[in-house]
């Protein structure tokens, strides 16, 4: 130690020593080997020529701390935008999960939905071809038709899927009640008034609305997951490929390169120092969270419908049977549809088609049948069984793809927000260890700082990372809005609605009419659906009512209410206008005195 009377005796001598002993400290730090900073720099596929081989004085630094370094300036731009690079390179790995989920589960649900729909027409060629024969060859340009707008639909076409049906069936009776009906011949107009008329006579029972229901909900739910897989791919791949602010670079260059610039290339941040950097640079990604986890579960969702009620296999294999059954259905009931329409025993003169001005006439050589002859001459209907039924040559099942889907989407939850600890969490990014020695220990008791909360709102105490809070960011608002856009329309596929036709749908009957969970009895394994009320039965008397047009001018609003409306109004407005000038008053007298 040395003593107070040395100190007081020989002040110069002392000074110049530590003078001395300061410079030999600093020439021991400046002469520190920088070769392990050079051979990772190297490592990376930079050029050396530019590092030096001692450490220097770090007053050219711009983001790093000014002390001795082994990195010159030139060194340190390379390193920031190599940071920037490992960082969209970690969002992109990590990512790398949805993006494949998304685009391989879009692929095979396609793919399998597609051959579904050539399989059922394949189906039906061959079942109506065994049983009809050259009937149907004659007429299978209307079935070949329902496929080809089916197959629209499904790709996304803006087609109505009750217009598509009932055009189908309106083509469709047209041809089999002249069949049914050898013995007269009628006209182009008469078919067109019988076709006019089928809700009265339902010459095929009520085969139309069962086989209705049970196609748009399979289509619109299969065509809405397809859909929304695919905007689950394109979402990911625009959420990736994102840029890093002036700030979120500095930060990242600070936890992950300014160590090696110190000489020190295999020490790694602390656990907290990343997440708050990652956290500030992930601030929008974060505000993704709340659309991202609705999205994810209305897919979840609508996948569930199409493994249950809503399901597409059996849909499909229902298109054959059910027309099959319904032109059954006219040919046993052919005379009574006959009757009810006027044919029978009054030669067109009254029922239902008394309103059609032309009257069949009887076909040379033919008379009236009598009830015998009815169907007598169909040829036997037969349906594939369960061994015959061709199977997919995607060699998979609806249900087993449903399945892997729902497995694949649970962990897509909280996907955005979890980033910054799923980065953070792999042990060459940052280190987790307490025995370990960490980047950022800048406090003697560790890294003090709180880890901040997510989202851009959170991060005005961000220690780490300058983020600018009233400018949102305009990519992520926008990838808000598609995912809104989407899960509306996978929330409503689950009610069996098409968010392009939803109008004419529910007006139609062929959505769900305000009872998504209300089942067609002809689901297996869904009880039979009683509804609430009764139609009345149909009067053949009473004429078909014009439908009805909806208004959608808001003229309402321009009557009565309006008027109300605006009359109350002025006298409000009125009583705050005088109200504000009073107090005006009352505030200003003081100086009038």
């Amino acid at each position: 130690m040395v003593s107070r009377l040395y100190v007081q005796k020989y002040p110069l001598v002392l000074l110049c020593t530590l003078a001395a002993l300061s410079w030999t400290w600093g020439r021991v730090t400046a002469g520190r080997s920088c070769s392990e900073t050079r051979h990772v720099y190297a490592e990376k596929g930079y050029s050396t020529n530019t590092a030096p081989l001692t450490q220097i004085s770090g007053e050219h630094l711009r983001l790093c701390p000014q002390d001795y370094t082994c990195c010159s300036s030139q060194m340190e731009e390379t390193l920031a935008h190599q940071s920037e690079t490992d960082f969209l390179s970690a969002i992109d790995d990590t990512s790398q999960f949805l993006h494949t989920t998304f685009t391989q589960r879009h692929r095979k649900f396609d793919e399998f939905f597609r051959e579904l729909i050539d399989l059922s027409e394949k189906s039906m060629n061959q079942m109506f071809t065994k049983t009809y024969g050259r009937l149907f060859t004659q007429n299978a340009n209307v079935f070949q038709e329902l496929f080809v707008e089916l197959r629209r639909y499904y790709s996304g076409g803006s087609v109505s899927l009750t217009e598509v049906l009932s055009e189908f069936w309106s083509r469709l009776v047209e041809r089999v009640f002249s069949l049914v009906n050898p013995q007269y011949q009628f006209s182009d107009e008469y078919l067109e008034c019988v076709n006019k008329h089928a809700e009265q006579l339902q010459p095929f029972g009520d085969l139309p609305r069962k086989l209705g229901l049970q196609v748009s909900r399979a289509f619109i739910a299969a065509r809405a997951l397809v859909q929304g897989l695919a905007t689950g791919r394109d979402i990911v791949n625009k959420a990736a490929k994102l840029s890093a602010g002036a700030g979120c670079v500095r930060a990242l260059m600070r936890q992950w390169y300014c160590p090696l610039c110190r000489g020190m290339p295999s020490l790694r941040p602390c656990h907290a120092l990343c997440l708050n950097v990652m956290k500030g640079c992930l601030a929008n990604t974060a505000d993704l969270d709340t659309e991202w986890n609705n999205f994810i579960d209305a897919l979840y969702q609508v996948s569930e419908k199409l493994e249950g009620p809503f399901n597409m296999e059996l849909a499909a294999d229902s298109i054959s049977v059910k027309v099959s059954e319904a032109i059954m259905h006219m040919q046993e009931n052919s005379i009574a549809t006959s009757t009810k329409a006027g044919m029978e025993g009054g030669g067109g003169d009254g029922g239902i088609l008394k309103e059609c001005a032309i009257h069949p006439q009887l076909a040379p050589g033919r008379s009236r049948r009598s009830p015998k002859e009815s169907g007598g001459n169909r040829r036997p209907f037969r349906t594939f069984s369960p061994e015959e039924k061709p199977t997919t040559a995607t060699g998979t099942n609806l249900d087993r793809l449903v399945s892997e889907l729902k497995e694949r989407l649970r962990p897509m939850r909280g996907f955005w927000v979890s980033l910054p600890h799923t980065i953070c969490n792999d042990k060459n990014v940052a280190a987790d260890s307490k025995g370990e020695r960490r980047w950022g220990f800048v406090y003697a008791s560790g890294y003090l700082p709180d880890v901040t909360g997510d989202g851009l709102m959170s991060q005005l105490n961000n220690p780490e990372v300058e983020v600018d809070m009233a400018r949102p960011d305009v990519r992520t608002r926008q990838l808000i809005m598609e995912l809104r856009v989407a899960t509306n329309r996978l929330k409503h596929a689950q009610a069996g609605q098409d968010t392009d036709f939803m109008d004419s749908e529910v007006e139609e009957g062929s959505g769900s009419g305000g009872g998504g969970e209300r089942y067609s009895d002809d689901w297996p394994g869904y009880r039979p659906y009683s509804p609430p009320y009764s139609k009345p039965p149909l009067n053949p008397q009473t004429p078909i009512k014009p439908p009805r047009v909806r208004d959608r001018t808001g003229s309402k609003w321009n009557r009565s209410k309006g008027q109300s409306i605006s009359a109350v109004s002025r006298p409000a407005f009125f009583s705050l206008a005088v109200l504000f000038w009073l107090s005006v008053m009352v505030t200003v007298a003081p100086f009038w005195r």
